[in-house]
């Protein structure tokens, strides 16, 4: 279990207030994500993350199901153990930061709505067509900045080798 000093606790804290926040999810959730992000060691059993939170083993195996399902974190179960580890997976960010489909999805219901609003004045359709426009924009653009980041990616993994 990693030691839980105070800038680590304060970090933990700020990290499970802004997933709070942003993702309207419960705070354990977000502080979660956090301890995972600078505990040592990397993988920890959900009671240690429980006592490491000040948390019940509950509400870990929720926020870590929540997170499982955004492919923030991974479970394994190594040959011969009854305990799951959990870990942080960075490859989910990946996944849904960079999901043109959702986006293009959006966009299709924003054209749906602009077509039921299709002889409606201008200041009624300009948040649908803001919304298509945008989330088409993203469409657009998404592909090129997951490949920018995959080469900075390996650029930042051949820096770090030993």
């Amino acid at each position: 279990m990693c030691a839980m000093n105070k800038n680590i606790r304060d970090f933990v804290d700020r990290v499970g207030q802004f997933y709070s926040r942003q993702y309207n999810v419960p705070p354990v959730t977000g502080r979660l994500l956090g301890y995972l992000a600078v505990c040592e060691p990397m993988e920890q059993s959900i009671a240690g993350l429980a006592e490491a939170l000040l948390a019940s083993r509950s509400a870990i195996t929720n926020a870590v199901n929540t997170l499982e399902r955004y492919h923030l974190v991974r479970r394994e179960r190594h040959a011969g153990s009854r305990v799951d580890l959990i870990s942080i997976d960075t490859t989910g960010l990946e996944n849904n930061g960079f999901a043109p489909a959702l986006y293009a999805q959006q966009a299709a219901l924003a054209h749906e709505g602009l077509a039921l609003l299709e002889d409606a004045p201008p200041a009624r359709r300009q948040a649908l067509e803001e919304i298509a426009t945008f989330a088409e924009f993203l469409v657009e653009r998404i592909p090129a900045l997951l490949e920018e980041w995959q080469a900075k990616k390996r650029t930042l993994q051949q820096t770090n080798k030993p």
